[in-house]
């Protein structure tokens, strides 16, 4: 799940395809529709491709510069999580499973990772997500009205390891702002990094946007809803740490 700036939101590289899962050899109509990002490599299998057709009409959520009716988008009234970025769906497809009563409203422009989240949710036959494969910047500033979020999720954004991009990650102070503005009283955002100079950056940050405080004495435990992906596991058994930080909209 890699979110790269407020403008730029490129997920993780994707997952090797499952067999009977072969590449196609068209791309899908939203790349010629998203123009603002950076292309990551991998290609559309046959199986996602399919999960477009049989599951994009119902899921996929099409961008609109309008306020968006939650109940209309998921056919019922509930609260409502943002997800920001979810690279192949693994983690969003675990938590939507684990919290049924809770509608999950998740960004993402990567088109395998759109169609391999589709094909999860036809699977585990998830009722509360819907996807807008669309910058998440523009979601908030024109479809998301004030205060109407639950919680907000971004795991594992682009850490932008050099200095010098640093700018372009994406928990800066203007997009946290966005963030706690669009979150109800008492809702939450919930950031996760591997890499440990984003973790203080973010720590830092959403410290000081005064709509929000901290629900830790600085990095909070993992909450048990955030499952381990497979790229985690890995960074774990070499040793990498990872930290999560979640604020409560005061």
């Amino acid at each position: 799940m890699t979110p790269s700036s407020s403008t730029d939101l490129p997920a993780d590289p994707p997952a090797a395809a499952p067999a009977g899962d072969k590449p196609t050899g068209e791309a899908h109509p939203l790349h010629r529709r998203l123009k603002s990002f950076v292309k990551r490599g991998g290609r559309t299998t046959e199986g996602q491709a399919r999960a477009y057709e049989l599951f994009g009409p119902q899921f996929l959520l099409p961008y609109r510069p309008e306020t968006l009716d939650y109940g209309a988008a998921f056919g019922r009234q509930a609260p409502t999580v943002l997800e920001i970025g979810f690279g192949m769906g693994e983690a969003t497809a675990h938590i939507a499973g684990l919290m049924p009563e809770e509608n999950f409203l998740c960004c993402e422009v990567h088109e395998p990772g759109v169609g391999a989240l589709l094909k999860r949710i036809g699977e585990q036959q998830l009722q509360n997500i819907r996807i807008c494969a669309h910058d998440a910047v523009d979601v908030l500033d024109h479809m998301l009205p004030p205060a109407s979020l639950a919680g907000v999720h971004v795991f594992f954004p682009d850490p932008w390891h050099k200095t010098r991009h640093n700018k372009r990650r994406l928990i800066q102070p203007p997009f946290v702002r966005k963030l706690a503005d669009r979150l109800a009283p008492g809702g939450y955002l919930h950031c996760a990094t591997d890499w440990q100079p984003y973790a203080e950056q973010m720590l830092e940050v959403l410290s000081a946007e005064p709509l929000l405080r901290n629900t830790a004495a600085g990095y909070a435990p993992k909450p048990e809803y955030r499952p381990l992906t497979k790229f985690e596991n890995r960074g774990l058994k070499l040793g990498h740490g990872v930290w999560d930080v979640v604020f409560e909209r005061v």
